[in-house]
């Protein structure tokens, strides 16, 4: 037997030429080395663990700020969504009377009014940024407000006679009938809201030169800035006898 001695940090493993190897000694040396063994892989293990779990930790850290950005943004988003559909479903404006003028039957109806109010539970309505959208057959034309045709009140002689009718084509005026605050007052600005009525007032002769005919359909909206639309709809008569008409 040839001798053969390997040493292994402070554990001898000694193999001995013509003698007898105590292998007591031997087998609680390589014990001793398998222990320090594993130890040092473990406290490696354990680092790794460590790492990986610090990792886990940061990344479920950044995805939870970035739900709660994004459920505050949502939150935010649903708010302002919901109060502009309350708008969109409690504003808008009611078309209560359409009358029409004849100065001359050869021209047919010159001037009409539209009265309108504000619908139940409709917040304040700026008739500034109002439209009116009117056709017939041949002619659609879109009407904007004119602020020099605006009457606080009708003259004692009558609607048709209201200093409100000096319009171009595309132009429509107010005759305020019914503000008990006042918020109808200010020409450049007049407001509607609840227990207000106005007058929309058209210059017929201009807008469908030289007037609405006999037996003309008309169809419309009055389009306010937010809310629902006021509707427009009815036929002129068959012929013309009276001076004022009660088209809707």
């Amino acid at each position: 037997m040839h001798l053969r001695i390997i040493y292994i940090r402070n554990f001898t493993i000694v193999h001995l030429k013509h003698s007898r190897i105590d292998i007591t000694r031997m087998g609680k040396s390589m014990e001793r080395l398998t222990s320090l063994l594993k130890r040092k892989d473990a406290g490696s293990m354990g680092i790794g663990a460590l790492i990986i779990f610090i990792a886990m930790v940061l990344v479920a850290g950044i995805a939870a700020t970035v739900l709660v950005q994004v459920a505050n943004t949502l939150q935010m988003q649903a708010l302002y969504t919901g109060q502009e559909t309350i708008q969109e479903v409690a504003t808008g404006v009611q078309v209560a009377d359409v009358e029409g003028h004849v100065t001359n039957a050869t021209n047919g109806i010159d001037l009409i009014t539209i009265s309108v109010r504000g619908r139940a539970g409709a917040g304040n309505i700026d008739l500034s940024e109002t439209v009116i959208e009117i056709a017939n057959n041949q002619t659609k034309v879109i009407l904007s407000y004119q602020s020099t045709q605006h009457a606080a009140t009708p003259t004692a002689t009558g609607i048709f006679n209201t200093a409100a009718f000096t319009l171009a084509a595309n132009e429509f005026g107010i005759i305020v009938i019914e503000d008990a605050d006042g918020s109808c007052t200010t020409a450049a600005t007049p407001i509607i809201n609840r227990g207000d009525l106005v007058m929309l007032t058209v210059n017929t002769s201009t807008t469908f030169s030289p007037g609405l005919a006999v037996r003309t359909d008309i169809w419309g909206n009055v389009i306010p800035e937010i809310g629902s639309w006021g509707i427009l709809s009815f036929r002129t008569p068959a012929t013309y006898i009276d001076e004022v008409y009660d088209l809707q």
